[in-house]
């Protein structure tokens, strides 16, 4: 992989991985916690 020896937002470092991580997991709960309240009424 050419491209993460590079990389210059350094995503690819295990810190970037765990950031994306933690970005996606709070986008599922928001959108989960969303269509909840959605279902309710």
């Amino acid at each position: 992989m050419l491209l993460l020896a590079n990389d210059p937002t350094n995503l690819s470092t295990p810190l970037g991985k765990l950031v994306i991580a933690a970005g996606l997991l709070v986008v599922i709960v928001v959108a989960v916690r969303f269509l909840w309240d959605q279902r309710k009424r």
